[in-house]
């Protein structure tokens, strides 16, 4: 007797099926990400330019700067250009002059790389403010590093000389101590050993600059 023809697909039709599937999906992401990739990059350089503003009040410009032969030089390009680059944002006055730096960093946190950018001032040395670009820190205690208002005032007028120090929460006596977020204390560090190892790179760098 003869067995009835079955009406499932193949193994083979079914693997063709899934990769033409899995094809297509692939093609439609690698689409979508082409078309919105602009705008994420506009959208973040604009949330930068925002916070360099803030960083550096009184600035009515932007002028970017990146290390060549180990002296800054200006920056001309298309701010999509600097990915990978070292570099850092000067605010100018009215008249053109330099009222200070803003400078992203980043290093390990707790959860995930945290991004930040803070102000300096090269004639004074002291770091002038702090602002969080993104974080995965914990919610309700690490990610305090970013909206904590008594955490960032430790970073108005900070000595960065000898270097930075992170200290128990209200235990900072010193212009270069930062007092740690309570339960928050390793994003506190993070965030401290972030800006010595930026200020680490970039002092020789304003001091061959003659301080601006």
């Amino acid at each position: 007797m003869t067995a009835p023809a079955s009406d499932e697909p193949s193994s083979a039709r079914l693997v063709l099926s899934l990769g033409l599937a899995g094809l297509l999906s692939g093609l439609a992401l690698v689409g979508v990400y082409l078309e919105t990739k602009p705008l994420i990059e506009e959208n973040q350089a604009a949330y930068l330019r925002e916070k360099v503003f803030e960083l550096l009040p009184g600035s009515v410009s932007i002028a970017a700067h990146v290390v060549r032969d180990g002296e800054l030089v200006l920056f001309e390009g298309e701010p999509a250009a600097l990915a990978g680059e070292d570099v850092v944002y000067a605010g100018l006055d009215a008249d053109g002059q330099v009222i200070g730096n803003a400078i992203p960093a980043q290093g390990p946190g707790f959860q995930d790389t945290i991004r930040l950018i803070y102000g300096y001032d090269p004639t004074r040395r002291v770091v002038v403010g702090m602002r969080v670009l993104e974080s995965k820190e914990t919610p309700g205690l690490g990610d305090k590093i970013a909206k904590d208002p008594t955490f960032l005032a430790n970073f108005a007028a900070l000595a960065v000389e000898p270097q930075v120090l992170a200290v128990k929460a209200g235990e900072g006596t010193e212009p270069n101590h930062v007092d740690c977020i309570t339960g928050a204390t390793i994003s506190s560090k993070a965030v401290v050993d972030i800006i010595n190892g930026s200020i680490e790179q970039w002092l020789p760098v304003f001091n061959a600059e003659g301080g601006s």
